[in-house]
């Protein structure tokens, strides 16, 4: 059974960091770039960063730029996204998300498998 878990989201003041890990299960990570999507409450889900299969480059959008990296571990099946400096606008349930393509994409339906969630909430 194909199965993608996050975990690590939580409350955290303005200017802290959290730790997201997304286990997968049923596949094997090393053939799937790997994406963490977000969606906050009232706006269309959004393809915040992705690592590729082929050489694991990394792209993300602006508003996370030197803020947030992406690393996976392909003998734990496990992909992280390492999140710094957050800010109340990076309140969203936060979904990790598995395409069996060689090169990053931000655009959901290119994705195969999808975590249920978890949510981040940033706030003092």
């Amino acid at each position: 059974q194909v199965q993608l878990v996050e975990s690590g989201g939580g409350l955290v003041q303005p200017g802290g960091s959290l730790r997201l890990s997304c286990v997968a299960s049923g596949f094997t990570l090393d053939y799937y770039t790997m994406g963490w999507f977000r969606q906050a409450p009232g706006k269309e889900r959004e393809g915040v960063i992705c690592i590729s299969s082929s050489d694991d480059s990394t792209h993300y959008v602006d508003s996370v730029k030197g803020r947030f990296t992406i690393s996976r571990d392909n003998r734990k099946n496990t992909v992280y996204l390492q999140m710094n400096s957050l800010q109340p606008e990076d309140t969203a349930v936060y979904y990790c998300a598995a395409a069996f393509r060689t090169v990053c994409s931000g655009y959901g339906p290119d994705y195969d498998y999808w975590g249920q969630g978890t949510q981040v909430t940033v706030s003092s």
